[in-house]
């Protein structure tokens, strides 16, 4: 099987999934470290223990998509499906990425100013999912802001910091109301000259939910799919658990896990910038900008959100990190099913203090030597 949307010499090891190398007890970051035992207020907890998987993978938007599925009688005509899905995520990355010289996203940045441009209907309705999330969120999630990404990119590899006036002048630029919807004609216009839309903080997510619904079937529903581990989705029971346990790093330290997350019929979406940072004249900042302010965000290592659609999880993640602790606990309690773990930047010394908000106790399992997890009311 040749996989048209890469090299030949690439498209091997889809070959080496199809045919039997996957079928092993190897389901990566998922499995890694679940069969530690933890300590809570005296008692020995057994952590999640992850068991046999079918795993297929490729890459695309830049990380490793997989698609990973319980073993037996019917894994053969399963991975075929996902074989078919994980073809999608390289048309959706075509339609969506602007580092390719031609995308369906990339002309219309460059026409849209000109007069209304229209998109295929699904990347409208993603468009506009994008913005009712950037208005709900108080634009802290905003899909214009890659022009303040531009510029301190920039300023980064020129060693220095923006000034107050190249940063008004780009957030000129930034904000939903430049953006123009019909839906009538799924068409979208621009305000003014320089204004761009980006699906970097959603796209994975999205890309995950379309492969759901190739995945979905009245003959088996149990799988996983990730992008890039900071996306996740997950369908049904694995190893009779409730679900599919899923890492959940620590900020500070990447290859260590904090904690494990039962994840069933949901999908999570991480966003942080622990390890991710540069300094300037001994300062730190880290990469997410706040796209109301156009500076870097300080106060929060990572935040990680469940909700019903890996979308949805994505963008809310990145919103709640910017909001910070006060501001995403009072705006997430406006989106049903949706709940986060947030970790703020801890005091010199201390243990991480994970704030947790509408995920229930039973679902996370801590490494407790690392954190000292806490609802709103106790943080």
């Amino acid at each position: 099987m040749t996989d048209r949307h890469r090299p030949a010499s690439d498209s091997s090891g889809r070959r080496k999934s199809l045919t039997g190398h996957a079928l092993r007890s190897d389901v990566g970051y998922v499995a890694r470290q679940c069969e530690d035992v933890a300590v809570d207020s005296g008692h020995r907890i057994t952590m999640p223990v992850a068991g046999p998987t079918v795993r297929l993978a490729t890459r695309a938007m830049a990380c490793e998509f997989q698609v990973m599925l319980n073993p037996g009688a019917d894994s053969t005509l399963e991975t075929w499906r996902a074989s078919d899905a994980l073809d999608l995520v390289h048309s959706l990355e075509d339609q969506m990425t602007v580092y390719r010289e031609h995308s369906d996203l990339l002309d219309m940045n460059r026409l849209a100013v000109e007069g209304p441009v229209t998109v295929e209907t699904r990347l409208f309705g993603l468009i506009q999912q994008v913005l009712e999330i950037a208005d709900r969120t108080e634009s802290a999630y905003d899909p214009t802001s890659m022009p303040l990404v531009r510029l301190w990119r920039r300023c980064r590899d020129e060693l220095r910091t923006p000034t107050d006036d190249e940063i008004a002048a780009v957030l000129e630029l930034v904000g939903t109301g430049l953006v123009v919807l019909n839906a009538a004609d799924d068409s979208i216009r621009f305000e003014r000259p320089g204004v761009e839309l980006n699906l970097n903080g959603i796209g994975k997510g999205y890309a995950l939910d379309r492969e759901a619904e190739l995945l979905l079937g009245e003959d088996n529903n149990e799988w996983l799919l990730h992008g890039g581990r900071s996306s996740v989705l997950a369908r049904g029971d694995h190893n009779g658990l409730g679900g599919w346990p899923v890492g959940i790093g620590n900020p500070l330290f990447r290859e260590t896990r904090l904690a494990t997350l039962i994840l069933k019929d949901q999908a999570m979406g991480t966003s942080g910038s622990g390890t991710q940072f540069f300094r300037v004249e001994g300062r730190r900042f880290g990469h997410i900008l706040d796209p109301r302010t156009g500076w870097p965000v300080s106060d929060m290592l990572s935040v990680t959100v469940v909700a019903p659609d890996a979308a949805l999880a994505d963008a809310l993640a990145t919103a709640f990190f910017v909001l910070g602790v006060e501001k995403a606990t009072e705006c997430l309690h406006t989106w049903d099913g949706v709940g986060a773990i947030l970790i703020p930047r801890p005091e010199r010394g201390r243990h991480l203090r994970p704030v947790v908000i509408g995920v229930p106790d039973e679902q996370i399992f801590w490494d407790v030597e690392q954190a000292e997890p806490g609802r709103p009311e106790q943080a």
